[in-house]
C-alpha cells in the first residue's frame, strides 16, 4: 500500500490540528494527575507508572506531530503507535479505577485517557482515508 498522491496534503488539516491539540491537552491533564498521585503515595503500582510514562511521552513527542503533519505518511505511523499505547493505558485505568470507591481524580484520569485514545484512533482512520487506498 502506498500513498497515491504525495502533493495532495501539505500542513495539518484543521481536524488534525484540533485533534492533536485535544490529545496533547488530555495527556497533560493525565500527566499532572498521575504525577500528583506519585508524589503523594509511598507505593505506586506498575499501571500508574506505565500511564505516567505514556502521558509524558505523548506530551513530549506530540509537539513533533505538528511538524510531521507537513510530511504525509509519518503522522499515520506516529498516531498508530501512540493509539496502541493509549489503548493499554485506558485498559489499565479502567481496571484500576472503575469502582464506586474511586475518587473523582481517578475517574478524571480514566476519562482523559479514553479521550486521548479516541482522538488518536480517529487520526489513524482519517489519515488512512485521506491518503491510503488498498490495492487488492
Amino acid at each position: 500500500m502506498a500513498r497515491t498522491d504525495r502533493s495532495s496534503r501539505f500542513g495539518l488539516p484543521p481536524f488534525f490540528l484540533v485533534s492533536n491539540a485535544i490529545i496533547w491537552i488530555s495527556a497533560v491533564i493525565v500527566m499532572g494527575i498521575l504525577s500528583y498521585f506519585i508524589s503523594e503515595s509511598n507505593y505506586v503500582g506498575s499501571h500508574v507508572i506505565y500511564e505516567e510514562v505514556i502521558s509524558v511521552l505523548t506530551v513530549a513527542f506530540f509537539l513533533i506531530s505538528f511538524v510531521l503533519g507537513t510530511h504525509p505518511g509519518y503522522i499515520l505511523l506516529f498516531n498508530l503507535i501512540f493509539s496502541y499505547l493509549w489503548l493499554v493505558a485506558v485498559v489499565f485505568a479502567a481496571e484500576d479505577w472503575s469502582s464506586d470507591y474511586a475518587s473523582s481524580l481517578d475517574h478524571t484520569v480514566e476519562a482523559f485517557s479514553f479521550i486521548a485514545f479516541f482522538f488518536l484512533l480517529f487520526n489513524v482512520v482519517l489519515d488512512w482515508h485521506l491518503g491510503y487506498h488498498s490495492a487488492v
